[in-house]
């Protein structure tokens, strides 16, 4: 009998929530890391011990934790749960000053350079994967090139905060990574409609569909947030305050979800609006610090949560010798369009940009990809195709957060040094 069978959401929640504090325990106690990247090596060093257990024949506990991430839509329980209050955490603390004096990077980055890379890892997919005995439209390669491009917010804000990088650099890499998700996940679901339906929708379709989602999904947050502020100053008991924001979070990512706008993009305009203009204006000081130490917790608890969850879900994946070969060179492939997309900004804008120079180390280095991108291949429809998608889309994941995340405040700190030369 399957021992996770009769289990409830409640019990399931449990469990994962137990296996995240043991294990945030365990990084603190012993190992060191940051936590965020401590719990996901803890996690998939597990999923590899069971793997290894099973191939010895002791196969009880793989069997365990595969009936058990079989019954947790990870794509639900990251887009339609933990999304909205991760963003809106994030965007809750940066400075909107910051955001305008490099509106011109970050706007670039998080618009068009989606767009050039998700076309860039496509292309280079296609011409690439056949050598290796894998066959994949054009279509599928673009729909990897999407999920893959975003720099996940979740991830970038989680340790680019301890990399040491220079302000202006940090600035940049988290207002891209606030609003690149949202234009990835519209490009995708674009996609996804079309390999759904067979039909090619034409440009004024795609024009339009991106205009509301993402247009309608900024406009719903600024009213929101608009609404909340009001509703903020207008009372003084920090109990109320930060239920209002909670409601706010889950509630409005809901309705826009419900009104196909953009719930990450809604949530971003309001985190703004109510971490500068909310908090400066409409809170005490009081309120301020509760409503700080709320949604700091929220975040670390998610985070922690969330890359256990991608840790745990390596044993999902079916690696074979080409495909291992094969994610290998993607993480070639997407660091590159990565280094292009940040190459052409930093040098056409170079004087408007204003950033230290060597920037595009840190631009590309920190350019780290995470659970939003895992969510949305989980989305693609069942079949080798994804099964292929899967497995590159964990070896970027995995290496980007593991390799670039801990690596990310050297190539900072290179940046400081070039800062300092060039002073002298």
């Amino acid at each position: 009998m399957d021992p996770t069978s009769s289990l409830t959401i409640l019990e399931i929640s449990a469990i994962f929530l137990s296996i995240t504090a043991l294990l945030t325990y365990v990084n603190h106690r012993f190992i060191g890391l940051p936590t965020t990247i401590g719990v996901m090596v803890i996690s998939i060093l597990l999923s590899i011990g069971a793997i290894f257990l099973g191939f010895l024949g002791f196969d009880q506990l793989i069997d365990y934790e595969v009936s058990l991430l079989g019954q947790l839509d990870f794509t639900e329980v990251l887009l339609d749960g933990m999304l909205s209050m991760l963003l809106f955490a994030a965007a809750l603390h940066v400075n909107i000053g910051d955001l305008k004096r490099y509106k011109l990077p970050i706007g670039i980055l998080a618009f068009i350079g989606t767009l050039v890379s998700a076309l860039l890892i496509a292309g280079a997919l296609y011409l690439m994967l056949p050598l290796f005995g894998f066959e994949l439209s054009f279509l599928w390669c673009l729909l990897f090139g999407a999920l893959i491009s975003p720099t996940d917010p979740i991830a970038v804000m989680g340790i680019l905060a301890s990399a040491g990088a220079p302000k202006s650099i940090e600035t940049v890499i988290a207002g891209e990574s606030l609003f690149n998700d949202g234009i990835g996940v519209v490009i995708f679901v674009l996609l996804l409609g079309i390999l759904s339906s067979g039909d090619i929708p034409t440009a004024n379709y795609v024009v339009h569909t991106l205009a509301v989602e993402a247009g309608g999904g900024i406009i719903f947050g600024l009213v929101l947030g608009a609404i909340l502020y009001y509703m903020l100053k207008s009372i003084d008991s920090y109990q109320e305050e930060v239920l209002l924001t909670l409601a706010g979070v889950i509630g409005g990512y809901a309705l826009a979800s419900h009104w196909h706008l953009s719930g990450p993009l809604a949530m971003v305009m309001m985190g703004l609006m109510l971490g500068n203009r909310g908090r400066a204006l409409a809170m005490s000081d009081k309120t301020r610090h509760y409503v700080d130490l709320f949604w700091e917790l929220i975040d670390e608890i998610l985070n922690a949560i969330l890359f256990v969850l991608i840790g745990l879900e390596v044993v999902m994946i079916a690696y074979s010798a080409n495909l291992f070969i094969a994610g290998a060179l993607t993480i070639v492939i997407a660091l590159l369009a990565r280094f292009i997309v940040v190459g052409m900004t930093t040098k056409t804008f170079h004087r408007q940009l204003d950033l230290p120079v060597g920037a595009w180390k840190v631009l590309t280095w920190g350019g780290l990809r995470g659970g939003i991108s895992v969510a949305l291949v989980l989305q693609l429809p069942t079949g080798s195709e994804r099964d292929i998608l899967l497995a590159l889309t964990y070896a970027v994941v995995i290496f980007s957060i593991l390799v670039q995340g801990l690596s990310v405040g050297k190539v900072a700190k290179s940046i400081r040094t070039d800062e300092k030369t060039a002073d002298i």
